[in-house]
C-alpha cells in the first residue's frame, strides 16, 4: 500500500475544508498512536474485512488499513468523499466508500457476514445505529464484533451493573445476549474540534442469549419498566400485560425499581410474555 506516502491527516482536513460539523454530530480523532490502539482492539488481520461508519477525513481508516483489513465505509458527508477517493486510491483495493446515510445501507451487504464494525459514530446517530445492531432478530448476528467509540456517558451504560445510576434499558440490551466492555478511554483534547466530554470505546462480542426472549419482547418490558424507573414495578410495569406476573415468576418482587434487577431476569422476564 502507498498510505506512508499521503499527508498528515491535519493536512487533509484543511486542504479539502473539513471543519468539523455540529449537525454531523462530527469530532474528528488526529492522534496516530489512539487510532491504532482502536484499530487494534478486534484482532483484524489481513482476512479480516470491516464496516466503518462516519470516516470523515480517514484518520480510522487508515489505522484500519494498517492491519491489512478490507474497509467498507459510509460516509454521509459529500465534502469527505475526495479524501476519501484519495486514501481508496492509495489502499490498493483494500477501501470501498459508499456516501449515504448510514441509517439508510445495508451494511451486511456491504460488508458481508462475519465483517468486524468499528466506527468513531457520529454523535446524533450513534445510539440508534448500535440499537439496531443489538436487536438482530438471528442471533449469533451477520457481525463479528462491535468497537464503537461513544461519549463516556452512554460507553458507562452500555456496562452498567444493576443498581448503578447509569443502569437501564441500554445495558439490558447490550448484555443480555454479548459482552461489552470498556476497551479505551479518550480526553475531549484527542478531538478537532475538542468536545465538552470525553470518549470511550466499547468493544462488544456476541455471547449466547440469556434467554430465548425476542428484542421486541425484550424492549416492550424494559421500555416500560425503565420509563417510570423511580416507582416500583407494580406501578411501571401494569400497562403491559403479563410484565408484572413474568417478572414475579423469576423471583423479582413487585416492590422492586427497574434498577435493581439483573440482565438475567429481564431477559427470561421477557421470555415469558406472550
Amino acid at each position: 500500500m502507498a498510505l506512508d506516502t499521503l499527508p498528515p491527516l491535519r493536512e487533509v482536513i484543511a486542504a479539502h475544508g473539513l471543519n468539523a460539523k455540529k449537525s454531523l454530530g462530527q469530532n474528528f480523532l488526529t492522534d496516530t498512536n489512539l487510532l491504532d490502539r482502536i484499530a487494534r482492539i478486534p484482532g483484524l488481520d489481513a482476512a479480516s474485512r470491516v464496516y466503518e461508519v462516519g470516516p470523515g477525513p480517514g484518520g480510522l481508516t487508515r489505522a484500519l488499513l494498517r492491519t491489512g483489513a478490507a474497509v467498507f465505509a459510509v460516509e454521509r458527508d459529500d465534502r469527505a468523499l475526495p479524501a476519501l477517493a484519495e486514501l481508496a486510491a492509495a489502499a490498493d483495493g483494500k477501501l470501498q466508500v459508499v456516501g449515504g446515510d448510514a441509517m439508510q445501507v445495508d451494511a451486511r451487504a456491504l460488508a458481508g457476514d462475519g465483517a468486524h464494525i468499528v466506527a468513531n459514530l457520529p454523535y446524533n446517530i450513534g445510539t440508534a445505529l448500535f440499537t439496531g445492531w443489538l436487536e438482530s432478530p438471528l442471533w449469533p448476528p451477520w457481525w463479528a464484533s462491535l468497537t464503537l467509540m461513544f461519549q463516556k456517558e452512554v460507553a458507562q451504560r452500555i456496562i452498567a451493573a444493576p443498581g448503578s445510576d447509569a443502569y437501564g434499558r441500554l445495558a439490558v440490551l447490550a448484555q443480555w445476549r454479548s459482552t461489552p466492555r470498556i476497551a479505551l478511554t479518550l480526553p475531549a483534547r484527542a478531538f478537532v474540534p475538542a468536545p465538552k466530554v470525553e470518549s470511550a470505546v466499547v468493544h462488544l462480542v456476541p455471547a449466547p442469549p440469556l434467554s430465548s426472549a425476542t428484542p421486541a419482547r425484550l424492549a416492550a418490558l424494559t421500555a416500560a419498566a425503565f420509563g417510570q424507573r423511580r416507582k416500583m414495578l407494580r406501578a411501571s410495569v401494569k400497562a403491559l400485560p403479563g410484565a408484572l406476573e413474568a417478572l414475579e415468576a423469576e423471583g423479582i418482587k413487585a416492590e422492586a425499581r427497574a434498577e435493581t434487577v439483573p440482565v438475567e431476569a429481564f431477559a427470561k422476564a421477557a421470555a415469558r410474555l406472550g
